[in-house]
């Protein structure tokens, strides 16, 4: 066969280093570690980048799709140090970056008929490699908040609205479960959100919240609290969003935490 030409390892002359280039948005499916069932099948959108240098003109972009085929059996945090470590070797490149989004099913249990259903939480693996490799979790849940200040001016009721918890972490040595994130988060919450419920379980999860109102402070203060006695943690993000029912805008609160 005739040579081809290497186009991207052509040298560049403008002297201008790229903190990152690569593919995005490629969707694949992928084998994640599931807690009670040891792995779950999902699909999930991938962003893979390197750094690179001034002297090269481009990257080589399928290189990052060989890599993405070598490891569609299993992604998890034990082995994207392992990933990223590939992709600089293959990419000739100084760090790598890599984000995998995907869709994470939870079988929950309704509180009163017992019914049980699959609830979908929006989750993210986000792993950086330069010299040392840095992993973080991403894990969104939906809860039900009530108001507190709502409760106590109204004779009646008091509103209550869909509220959005992400939570991202980075851990010392043992692994951090998503079952075990979406359980703390609801439980620093008015109450859960389930895919299915019947009257009966209605009635329990309005009056469970109407017993516990809360505002996104107080959310974001009661799951900190709880990162923060947990040694195991070494980082955490924690943002709460209330997507308001009385009102025409969100209300937000946010804290970012790290162990010294």
């Amino acid at each position: 066969m005739t040579k081809m030409a290497d186009v991207q390892s052509e040298k560049d002359k403008r002297n201008i280093d790229i903190d990152k280039v690569g593919v995005q948005n490629v969707s694949y499916p992928v084998k994640v570690l599931d807690k009670n069932n040891k792995f779950q099948n999902t699909v999930a959108s991938i962003d893979m980048y390197v750094n690179l240098p001034h002297g090269f003109r481009g990257t080589h972009m399928s290189r990052f799709i060989e890599i993405l085929n070598d490891y569609r059996g299993l992604i998890n945090a034990s082995n994207m140090d392992d990933i990223l470590t590939r992709i600089k070797e293959k990419l000739n490149a100084d760090s790598a970056h890599m984000e995998v989004s995907f869709i994470y099913f939870i079988e929950k249990e309704a509180p009163v008929s017992k019914l049980k259903s699959l609830m979908d939480y929006k989750c993210r693996f986000i792993g950086s490699k330069s010299k040392e490799n840095d992993f973080i979790l991403e894990v969104e849940v939906p809860v039900m908040t009530l108001c507190p200040c709502s409760k106590e001016i109204s004779e009646k009721n008091s509103h209550n609205q869909r509220s959005f918890v992400n939570v991202q972490l980075k851990w010392e040595k043992d692994l951090i479960w998503i079952e075990d994130i979406v359980s703390l988060v609801e439980s620093c919450a008015s109450a859960p959100v389930y895919s299915l419920l019947k009257r009966d379980d209605e009635k329990f999860i309005t009056e469970l919240a109407y017993d516990n109102p809360v505002f996104v402070e107080d959310i974001v203060r009661d799951i900190s609290v709880l990162l923060i006695n947990d040694k195991n943690i070494k980082w955490f993000r924690v943002e709460s969003i209330n997507h308001e029912s009385i009102h025409n805008h969100n209300a937000i609160a946010l804290k970012e935490w790290s162990r010294n």
